[in-house]
């Protein structure tokens, strides 16, 4: 698939999680993107933050997205035709003080990429929401909810080992408004 102007954040995704994997690098999609994905694109980032959990040196990487015209600026890779860049945020793969985080292989516009689980994806918009109290990050750990079966006792157990069970409790009250919501539209279009 080459990028164009009309590409997708699931397209760049795509293309270049599958690049890296076959270049031999283990990339795990995280950050906004993975919340993209997975609140099936309620949520749009303008960024493909990627987890470098394997050896990689960065003339490899440089290599590697060129091979598919991203050009390193900074700490940044831009294409000439898309709006998405992608970064590789330094590891390791983590979210809150948990480092024990397992990626798994997802398939994005028909290809396998490596990426945080719908419940990571979740705790990860949550720990911004714990730390920085970024409301939009709760907004979007809702949304990730909403679209997927979560693990909820690994996020309330995390929740706690980071010292934020009442901010679980209002995630959990928020989903439940949120769901509230949704059968309430569904009804009135019944």
């Amino acid at each position: 698939m080459t990028l164009t102007s009309l590409s997708s954040l699931r397209d760049v995704v795509s293309v270049v999680g599958h690049v890296l994997f076959e270049g031999g690098i283990r990339a795990v999609l995280s950050g906004g993107a993975c919340a993209s994905i997975h609140s099936r694109g309620l949520y749009q980032s303008a960024d493909v933050d990627l987890i470098i959990v394997s050896d990689a040196t960065r003339s490899r990487l440089d290599e590697l997205m060129a091979s598919i015209e991203f050009r390193r600026r900074g700490d940044r890779y831009v294409h000439p035709r898309t709006r998405f860049y992608v970064e590789f945020p330094r590891g390791p793969l983590a979210i809150g003080t948990d480092v024990k985080v397992k990626p798994e292989e997802i398939t994005v516009a028909g290809k396998v990429v490596l990426a945080l689980s719908p419940t990571d994806s979740c705790r990860d918009r949550l720990a911004a929401f714990y730390h920085w109290r970024d409301r939009q990050s709760l907004r979007v750990a809702v949304l990730i909810a909403l679209a997927n079966s979560l693990d909820y006792r690994v996020v309330r157990e995390w929740s706690s080992r980071e010292g934020f069970e009442d901010d679980y409790r209002a995630f959990l009250a928020e989903v439940e408004l949120a769901r509230a919501r949704r059968a309430r539209r569904r009804a009135t279009r019944s």
